[in-house]
């Protein structure tokens, strides 16, 4: 039987949250419910919730930048994360790509309103992140001591 954590209050949640259909909404997505596995918010949730695209979007919120001055923004990612990263941002319009003639050729990537328009749940997710991390880590080390038993 699952209990429910007393460390982080509890509220229910956001009708736009609860899966299922919802009235009124896209034509076609009407079927979407219970995240089955032709719902197209699948893909998208994924896409925009992977490891690079939240931190990607929040480095490009200040101002256009160039791919090597993102990656010094991001320790760790690979230079083919990044461009595999990029590519689903602008495909699914949330970064524009511009080329700039130069010589060497450089591109500059921006957020767009689209994209823009994440910041605030982002902002949002990342608090929550601040706020109950130490619930996070008691949580894990509860776990991990179970494991060791």
């Amino acid at each position: 039987m699952e209990t429910t954590p007393t460390f982080a209050p509890l509220a229910a949640p956001a009708p736009d949250l609860v899966p299922g259909p919802i009235p009124g909404t896209v034509p076609g997505l009407a079927g979407c419910q219970h995240f089955s596995v032709d719902c197209p918010s699948r893909t998208l949730l994924d896409q925009i919730a992977d490891k690079w695209s939240m931190m990607v979007l929040t480095v490009l919120d200040a101002a256009p930048m160039r791919f090597n001055a993102i990656r010094r923004h991001l320790e760790g990612v690979t230079q083919k994360a990044l461009t595999q990263c990029l590519r689903r941002l602008e495909r699914n319009g949330l970064v524009s790509r511009r080329v700039i003639p130069a010589s060497p050729v450089a591109v500059e990537y921006a957020i767009t309103p689209l994209g823009r328009s994440l910041h605030q749940p982002f902002k949002a997710l990342y608090r929550w992140a601040i706020e109950n991390m130490t619930h996070v880590q008691e949580a894990r080390g509860r776990f991990d001591a179970k494991l060791t038993v």
